[in-house]
Formats: structure tokens, sequence, C-alpha cells
């Protein structure tokens, strides 16, 4: 079997079920045979069953120590922290889940300080993946997390409304924070390529069928809701769509198919600034970068309000002590 590339493959939390999912994907798609699986509860399981799925040409080693597991690794993925339960929203996983980040970017900078591009996708990310940049030591193209789901939930959503195929549906992304503030965008998207605003807007149908601003103000509050929806019907939290997503974006760091749905990265705009936020990306081999964000003026006004979100659940976690005042970031990581 042909690989990506033979550089070490490091999944945090891999005894779970995104990180087991995570494993298989990623051998699936021949992206590295060097794959290491690390948890503080055993992955070996995990690792047996790889072995027995026939994955023949792979070296998989599943440990508990995180110097052998870090140490090496070029491109890390981290579903490390605690899921989201029924009735929970990813911000109740705020202060566990930002310690569990702390120790993902300590051990990166101890064990594998040239490594080339980490995700994270435990939540809630956009603070998960800020404390994970500010710790790590890497630079902010170099660390990004999982936004996609929201924008692939959103393609979903219109897609099953207007009968017609997801391929049919362009441009239908969610930026800011990766929670029930996040900004659903119309502006970009067409469908079958008729203008999505249009159809909002009473001017054209696709394959007959409308959508009234009332339906479109319901689908953003569903897609905003799209994991509790997930916990609802499978009463577990999503697991096969964040894992896949999350290693097409390593796949794309190892300089395979460039990954184009948005990332949460590092905003330094002079619009947003100092926080983790979905954005219109591209990610390649040569890391994670932003576009321009365009959108109306109530599109703006409603990413503006998820990055004020954001910024409070950042403050928040700084008066925890996961993270350092702002002023204070260049200290742990001279990149920011």
């Amino acid at each position: 079997m042909e690989f990506l590339t033979n550089d070490k493959l490091l999944i945090v939390g891999a005894a779970g079920m995104i990180g087991s999912n995570m494993v298989q994907t990623a051998l699936m798609l021949g992206l590295t045979p060097n794959i290491t699986l690390y948890d503080v509860f055993s992955a070996e399981g995990v690792a047996e069953e790889m072995r027995q799925c026939g994955f023949d040409d792979a070296n998989i080693v599943s440990t508990t120590d995180p110097k052998e597991a870090f140490t090496g690794a070029k491109y890390i993925i981290s579903s490390g922290g605690a899921p989201r339960k029924e009735g929970m929203t990813r911000e109740d996983l705020l202060a566990g889940n930002s310690k569990a980040a702390q120790e993902l970017g300590e051990n990166i900078k101890k064990f594998c300080p040239n490594a080339n591009f980490c995700v994270v996708i435990f939540n809630p990310a956009d603070i998960t993946g800020l404390v994970t940049l500010v710790h790590s030591g890497l630079k902010p193209n170099q660390v990004a997390t999982l936004a996609a789901l929201d924008s692939t939930r959103l393609k979903g959503a219109l897609a099953k409304h207007f009968g017609v195929s997801q391929a049919v549906v362009e441009n239908a992304y969610t930026y800011g924070g990766h929670g029930e503030k996040m900004a659903v965008f119309a502006s970009p998207t067409t469908i079958d390529g008729v203008k999505l605003v249009d159809v909002i807007a009473g001017k054209a149908t696709v394959n007959g069928k409308g959508l009234t601003s009332e339906e479109w103000a319901q689908m953003q509050k569903e897609v905003t809701q799209g994991g509790a929806k997930i916990i609802e019907l499978r009463r577990r939290s999503s697991f096969q769509s964040p894992a896949y997503l999350a290693v097409k974006m390593i796949e794309a760091a190892m300089g395979g198919e460039e990954f184009n749905y948005p990332a949460g990265t590092y905003a330094d705009t002079a619009r947003y600034n100092h926080v983790m936020m979905a954005m219109p990306t591209r990610v390649t081999s040569d890391g994670v970068y932003t576009k321009p964000v365009i959108g109306s003026a109530d599109e703006i006004a409603t990413l503006d309000a998820s990055y004020d979100h954001l910024q409070k659940m950042r403050d928040q976690v700084i008066g925890m002590g996961a993270l350092p005042a702002v002023a204070e970031w260049n200290k742990l990581n001279s990149n920011l």
C-alpha cells in the first residue's frame, strides 16, 4: 500500500469512539503507516482491531506514556477530552477540557516542538484549540480546530430540504464559534447554481421548492444544535463525522487533497483577534490560512456577536488559570 507520508501521526484520545474511528480512517485513506495511539486508558484494543482489519503495512503503537506518544510526532489529532452528554452544551465542558488542552500543548512543547500540524476537536473546540496553541509553542498556522462539522450540517440540511444531492450545495458555511452562538451564513451559498439569498427572498426556487425566511431561521437554529440532535437520535455524541473531517484536515496538512471547509483558526485581524474561531480557510501542506469573510451586514453582526461570546469564554479560561492574561501569551509562545 502506498502512503502519503511516513511521518508519525499521533492520535490522542485513541481509546474513545472518535479516536478509534480516526485511526481507521487514517489507515483507509493511506495517510501514513506510522501511527501512535495515546490515551490515559489503554488503546491497545483499538490497535489490535486495526491489525485484525488487515492493515499489514502499518506500524501501530499503543501507549499510555506521553513521552513515548509525543516524541517524534509530526502530525497530531486530539479528541482527548470529555464528550458531551445529553442536555449538556459544549460550554459545559469548559473547565475540565481546558486543563486537558493545556496538558496537550505542554506535551507538544516538551516532546515534539517540531510538529508540523495539530488538529484539536474536543469541546469547546474554539477554547481548547486556543489553549493548546498558546501552550504548545507552535505557530498559529500549525494549529486548527474542527469547525467544518457545522458547515457540513448546514450543507446536509439544505440538501434534505430541497431534495437534492449535497454535491450541488456549494459554499454552505458557518463561522465564528463552534457552538450555539455560531454565525450561519446564507450569502455565499448556492444550491444547484441558485443563490440561497434569492430563494429566501422568494425570487427563486430549487427543485420546485422555496425556503421562507422563517424556515431559514429554523434551519439556522437546528444547525447550531446539530450536535445535540445527534445525541438525541443516537444517545451518544457524534463520532463518525468529526473523526472523518479531522482526518481530512490532517490529510491536507500532509500534502494531500486541500481542505476548504472552514476551520477553527487563530484570529489576528483588526476586527477579530486573540481567539480561535471558524473563518474562511484553506488547509494545505503550508498549514491553515484564512481568507476574507464575505457576508451581509446582518451576517457580520451575527459573527461579531459570536466573537464577543468567544472573548468571554476565553476570559473565563484565563480566570481559571488554564491561560495567562493575553499580554503574557508571548512568554509561553513566542509566535504569538
